[in-house]
């Protein structure tokens, strides 16, 4: 039964819908998370040791976040996986262009593809940065991500790699939410007005958000 699901365009899109769902709950938490930088070292450092100690002592140290991290790398093989395939199916069912030009998409909808190219590229540059310092511009001090995090955006590049990632995810929030919706069956004329609203509010809200930190290193308020 499962494999029926998988196998038909409609199992797809829910897969990426609910997989695109989980993904957004974790950048919600995320970006909160990161406006702790705000706050100060001391309060940054505390709260990246405390996601290594949630649940304890039911969960040992780091399971907790273990967990959280096989969830999510879960939900982006799953949605980068029925995207493709529902990208390549929808080449086949029309090999030739249109005849009569299609109405004119939104932006968003138009760069959905190259915006997810684009965040999957930068998920692996982000975890070599600062999850593992593979790609660190300073010196990678372990248990220090304060200091980790101000290196970082304390160069050209690594500001230049994280906003434009952040304006590929506003976009693709803007129109991947209220794609969800109605894959899900949440959408319908009464509601498109209010699910796109939610949906342009929580891009902003987040691509905002994320953008404040390597703002806050740039003008000196993080330092």
């Amino acid at each position: 039964m499962a494999r029926t699901v998988w196998d038909s365009t409609v199992g797809k899109k829910t897969v990426m819908a609910v997989s695109g769902l989980i993904m957004l709950l974790y950048l919600l938490a995320h970006m909160i998370g990161n406006l702790k930088i705000y706050f100060g070292a001391g309060e940054f450092n505390h709260y990246a040791h405390w996601l290594r100690t949630v649940g304890e002592p039911f969960m040992h140290y780091e399971w907790t976040l273990w967990l959280i991290r096989v969830v999510l790398v879960a939900a982006v093989v799953a949605h980068a996986v029925s995207a493709y395939q529902l990208s390549r199916r929808d080449i086949k069912a029309r090999p030739s262009r249109y005849v009569h030009k299609r109405p004119r998409a939104s932006y968003a909808t138009r760069t959905m593809r190259w915006g997810g190219v684009i965040l999957g590229l930068f998920i692996v540059w982000h975890l070599l940065d600062l999850t593992t310092g593979t790609v660190h511009s300073g010196g990678f001090q372990e248990g220090h991500p304060y200091q980790n995090v101000v290196d970082t955006f304390s160069t050209w590049y690594g500001n230049v790699v994280y906003i434009v990632a952040m304006l590929a995810l506003g976009l693709h929030i803007r129109h991947g939410l209220w794609s969800a919706a109605q894959t899900l069956g949440v959408g319908s004329r009464t509601r498109d007005r209010a699910l796109k609203t939610v949906a342009d509010v929580l891009a902003l809200l987040l691509t905002a958000g994320f953008i404040a930190v390597p703002v806050g290193v740039m003008t000196g308020v993080v330092s």
